[in-house]
């Protein structure tokens, strides 16, 4: 079976920077669902199509076909005495935009004196990327799949 929209292709994944330097190589296979559900990076999801179990590649990502440029106004810097507890560095914090309603995930980077600096880009933000991927299996993705927008059962989501 050929990997289409609405098609599950379980994959492994191993991710390295531009260097070389290994950031992920999972130790297990990932069940994807295929369509534009956002479950991997586009680019990942363009080299996919049309294949089948056996396929494998490696791609070489710039940032802006990986997880973005870096956005320096996504750094913040707030009070410490303002900080939740709890949080430290390392830790993830969400904060509602006043303007927009909306939420923005940050995290945090260094706890200096009384000030704690946050950052909102993907921490491989501006970073290119390796990904080498080997398709495992390739199936159709039941109804209930497509309606969750992503894989259930092995190596997918479970509910």
């Amino acid at each position: 079976m050929k990997i289409t929209k609405d098609t599950i292709a379980t994959l492994k994944l191993k991710v390295a920077d531009a260097n070389g330097r290994l950031i992920e190589d999972s130790k297990e296979p990932a069940a994807v669902l295929i369509g534009g559900y956002g479950n991997t990076l586009p680019a990942i999801e363009a080299a996919l199509e049309g294949q089948e179990a056996g396929f494998q590649t490696t791609l070489k990502l710039a940032p802006e076909n990986a997880f973005g440029q870096r956005d320096e106004s996504l750094l913040r810097s707030i009070a410490k005495k303002d900080f939740p507890p709890g949080v430290k560095v390392g830790g993830q914090l969400e904060i509602r935009e006043s303007e927009s309603g909306q939420t923005q995930v940050f995290n945090v980077v260094k706890i200096k004196g009384g000030q704690v600096l946050l950052d909102g880009n993907h921490p491989l933000a501006g970073i290119g990327l390796a990904v080498t991927l080997k398709v495992i299996s390739v199936r159709a993705a039941s109804a209930e799949e497509v309606a969750h927008g992503h894989a259930h059962g092995d190596h997918g989501h479970h509910h």
